[in-house]
């Protein structure tokens, strides 16, 4: 199972999230913004990361920036229910090479489903 990097400001999503991944298998490790995931991330880096994208201090896009000029092999996928815009954001991030999105609210097969999908592109990746 694989080390995942949950970032979103909102306590309730993030909880869940790490509850739904952990009861899958995988090792959890989470973050409340872009800035402090990306020190998690230093500090314990995982092999995917899922991130929200509007969150204060600093945003989902900018924090997949980071990342990618970083460690661009890294698997992310991004998140967003911010209204009118998430399909904005959504987009942007396909535009930066993101293959796996999802539109809150989403159901657990549907997070299931992407991480899946995620971590075997990964692996064909690798191998």
């Amino acid at each position: 199972m694989a080390h995942i990097l949950v970032i979103d400001d909102d306590d309730m999503i993030r909880d869940l999230l790490e509850a739904v991944l952990l009861a899958a298998g995988h090792q959890v490790t989470t973050a409340d913004n872009g800035k402090t995931g990306m020190a998690q991330f230093k500090a314990n880096p995982a092999d995917l990361v899922i991130t929200d994208m509007v969150m204060p201090e600093q945003e989902g896009v900018e924090t997949i920036i980071l990342l990618r000029q970083k460690y661009p092999k890294l698997s992310i996928i991004a998140m967003s229910g911010g209204g009118p815009r998430a399909d904005t954001y959504l987009d942007i991030c396909k535009k930066l090479g993101i293959r796996q999105t999802l539109h809150k609210p989403f159901s657990v097969d549907e997070l299931h489903a992407v991480v899946q999908a995620e971590l075997a592109d990964q692996a064909a990746a690798s191998a």
